[in-house]
C-alpha cells in the first residue's frame, strides 16, 4: 500500500493527542469561557491544519529546499507568536471579566496550526515517514489530510473540555493561577521542544 495506515493513525493520534501549543490554547479557551462557547474556535484549530497540510503534501517542502533560511525564519517567529500566547495565559484568570469578553471564534482558531511549529513538524513527519516513494500527490495527501482531521475531532473536543473542567474545580480557587501557570508552561516547553530537541 501507498501509506503505512495502520502505523500513521497511531502517530497522529499520539501527536495531536499529547500536549502541544493547540491543544494548550483548547485546554485555556475551554477553562476561560466554557466548552460551548469554545465551540467555534474546536472547529477553527481543527481545519486551520488543513491549510497546511495541502501546500505541503502538493510541494512546498520542495521550497523549503531551496529556501531554507526563509522557513527556518517563519518558524521562530511562529514560536515567538506562541511563546506570546502562553504569556496571555499565564496572566489570565478563570471568570475575570469572561462574562463581558467574547470567547476567541472559528477565525482565530483557523491560525493556530499555521503558527504551530508542532503541526509543521507533524505534518512533514507523516509525509516522510508513512508515505511511500512515487505515491500520487492527490493520494497522498488527501490520506494525511484525512486521518488528521479525524484525530482531531476526537481529540481537541477533549482538551477543551478538559479546561472547561478543571476550572470548575479551581476557578476563584488559591491554585487558578497555578493552573495558568502551568498551561503556560507547558506551551512553551512544547514549542522549544519541536524547535531544538527535534520532536514532532
Amino acid at each position: 500500500m501507498s501509506v503505512a495506515l495502520t502505523s500513521f493513525i497511531v502517530f497522529a493520534a499520539s501527536q495531536i493527542g499529547t500536549p502541544g501549543p493547540a491543544n494548550m490554547a483548547l485546554m485555556a479557551t475551554g477553562a476561560r469561557f466554557g466548552f460551548r462557547a469554545a465551540v467555534p474556535f474546536v472547529a477553527g484549530v481543527a481545519l486551520g491544519k488543513q491549510l497546511v497540510i495541502w501546500p505541503v503534501g502538493f510541494g512546498l517542502m520542495q521550497l523549503a529546499d531551496r529556501a531554507p533560511g526563509v522557513f527556518v525564519a517563519l518558524k521562530f517567529a511562529s514560536a515567538a507568536y506562541i511563546i506570546w500566547l502562553a504569556w496571555k495565559v499565564a496572566n489570565l484568570r478563570l471568570g475575570q471579566g469572561a462574562q463581558r469578553e467574547a470567547a476567541p471564534g472559528f477565525l482565530a482558531g483557523l491560525i493556530v496550526h499555521p503558527l504551530n511549529p508542532k503541526a509543521w513538524a507533524m505534518i512533514v513527519g507523516s509525509f516522510t515517514a508513512f508515505i511511500a516513494p512515487g505515491t500520487p500527490a492527490l493520494t497522498a495527501t488527501a490520506t494525511v489530510a484525512a486521518v488528521l482531521l479525524g484525530c482531531q475531532i476526537v481529540l481537541h473536543p477533549l482538551w477543551t473540555l478538559a479546561g472547561a473542567g478543571i476550572a470548575k474545580t479551581v476557578a476563584g480557587s488559591v491554585w487558578e493561577k497555578y493552573l495558568m501557570w502551568t498551561l503556560a508552561a507547558l506551551t512553551v516547553a512544547s514549542v522549544l521542544f519541536v524547535l531544538f530537541g527535534g520532536g514532532t
